[in-house]
């Protein structure tokens, strides 16, 4: 038999009150439910705590004095392990581990940061910056508290919120023939060498885009760096298709690019931002979530996604509730 947190304060308030019906009332419980914890001390501890005196309530016994001692320290700790729980929780002294799909790390982080900082006051933050290989490595490894990713390669699990829809468009050079049309289709993009973002799973959701809807095109180039692959465009190696679009407050493009929406029904990766904590977040992360979710909406879809027009109105899904 073991003794439980709640009955050993039953037993403390029993000995600070100096009478059973004194603590009933003291915690608002049965007298029944006082005696049922008393029984219980003396079965765990082998001896007596009280005595019982008729009329004059209860005495501590010797043994029962070592019981207290322990008891009182035991209910100490326990105060102590939940007031740091909560300043766990609330807590924004300790550095905020931050995992992210790379090409979203210029793109997104930065102002998400920008915008706790002016909620809450400066905190430090580590940005992890990987595939989703690696993001889901660091996420298993306890290394990290939030990762901001798309929906692409195998299923995170549990604590997931979506954020958007953000559906691919092309990258094309300014004077490609293909610059000043309204939509592309993946048929026209696949006659075109391809500049490739070639990181894992991501390389297969993009060719497979082209599966779905032509035939696969030569590869002009393959790169892990979203940034390589505006240089590339602009050099006239091939076009890209890509995801997300470069906001205000990041890197613009340069004269020399368009990006053009594609015509073809494609699936939509949905970004997601996935945590460990499940539905015991910490303060901190559902303040991560909660401002990467208003500056996208703030934003505006036009500022974040390319597609055709009269189709970005559903991109953002509900807010999280939090």
């Amino acid at each position: 038999m073991r003794v439980t947190l709640r009955q050993i304060e039953y037993v403390v308030e029993v000995a600070k009150l100096g009478s059973i019906a004194a603590a009933s009332n003291s915690l608002h419980i049965s007298q029944s439910s006082v005696l049922a914890a008393i029984e219980t001390a003396e079965d765990v501890a082998g001896t007596r705590v009280f005595d019982r005196r008729k009329g004059h309530g209860v005495v501590v016994t010797p043994a029962g004095q070592k019981f207290l001692v322990s008891a009182r320290r035991f209910l100490s700790a326990g105060a102590d392990f939940l007031t740091s729980l909560d300043e766990l929780a609330h807590s924004r002294d300790h550095a905020i581990r931050v995992g992210c799909f790379s090409p979203l790390g210029a793109l997104l982080v930065p102002p998400v940061i920008k915008r706790m900082a002016m909620e809450f006051g400066e905190s430090e933050f580590i940005l992890y910056e990987g595939d989703q290989v690696e993001l889901r490595a660091w996420l298993t490894a306890g290394m990290l508290d939030v990762v901001v990713t798309y929906d692409i390669g195998e299923e995170y699990g549990s604590g997931i919120t979506p954020i958007c829809k953000i559906p691919a468009h092309a990258l094309v050079r300014a004077d490609d023939g293909l610059a000043n049309q309204e939509a592309v289709s993946m048929e026209e993009l696949s006659q075109r060498p391809l500049v490739l973002l070639d990181l894992p799973e991501t390389r297969t959701y993009l060719m497979a885009l082209f599966d779905f809807a032509a035939h696969r095109p030569r590869l002009g180039l393959r790169t892990r760096s979203y940034e390589t692959i505006r240089a590339a465009v602009s050099n006239g190696l091939g076009v890209s298709v890509l995801n997300i679009k470069p906001n205000r407050e990041a890197s613009p493009d340069g004269p020399d690019l368009r990006r053009i929406p594609i015509s073809d029904a494609l699936r939509q990766p949905t970004l997601l931002v996935v945590d460990p904590y499940g539905d015991n977040k910490p303060a901190y992360v559902k303040a991560f979530i909660r401002n990467l979710y208003g500056y996208l909406e703030e934003l505006g879809a036009d500022n974040f996604a390319v597609f055709p027009s009269g189709r970005g109105a559903d991109l953002m899904f509900p807010a999280p509730r939090l």
